[in-house]
């Protein structure tokens, strides 16, 4: 499974990329409006240490518009990935971008028919949000579920990647379901590798070195 890491924070970024855990970049304008700095500028200096796709979305709401937009973006960096909306001027733009071999990532998708149809326009990528959906009282990983399962069916190379992740049980679900990748925020990573009996087995082995040492 890939990691890509959901944040606009340069910082944070390079942080996990330093543990070895960033195969891609996901941003959004929310994302983006925290961190109060010029957008080129983080996605530049986001791309001159992360190789994996960097996903910057457009704003646009018409097809052409988005196809505008997306080209622009494209032209920033080697390994964008431009977030469409799932919509049909969307899917619209998805399939233009497609035929000139810029890599899409079709966000906002809240059903497994909004998948299908993501992949059958030529999408790279598809982000189901599961955290969004479970807030409403839906069973976001079921989502991914059927989408892998579907897309599995008809041998379609669309990317599942899990967004909206809320905690570290949504990664290991999303594992274990076969998603190709989760996109994670930096303090969901974070929470990945702590467990108490962990802590607890150090403490112990420290005491005991202690003890060894002043035996010898």
């Amino acid at each position: 499974m890939k990691f890509f890491i959901d944040t606009a924070n340069v910082e944070a970024i390079r942080k996990a990329h330093e543990r070895g855990m960033v195969d891609g970049v996901t941003t959004n304008p929310t994302l983006v409006a925290k961190e109060g700095r010029d957008f080129r500028q983080i996605v530049e200096e986001i791309a001159s240490f992360v190789e994996g796709p960097i996903s910057l979305e457009v704003v646009s709401e018409d097809a052409e518009g988005m196809i505008e937009e997306a080209r622009e973006l494209n032209g920033w960096i080697d390994n964008a990935a431009i977030k469409i909306p799932m919509t049909w001027e969307g899917l619209k733009a998805v399939r233009v971008l497609a035929s000139e071999d810029i890599k899409t990532n079709v966000t906002l998708c809240f059903s497994a028919n909004q998948a299908l149809l993501a992949a059958k326009a030529g999408a790279t990528f598809v982000s189901p949000f599961i955290g969004r959906l479970d807030d409403v009282g839906h069973t976001g990983m079921q989502l991914i579920a059927d989408v892998v399962q579907i897309y599995a069916n008809y041998g379609y190379d669309t990317e599942v990647i899990v967004a909206s992740i809320r905690h570290p049980i949504h990664v290991y679900e999303a594992a274990l379901l076969g998603a190709d990748i989760a996109t994670i925020p930096p303090a969901v990573l974070d929470k990945m590798v702590n467990h108490p009996l962990t802590d607890v087995g150090i403490k112990r082995f420290l005491a005991d070195w202690e003890r060894v040492k002043k035996k010898s």
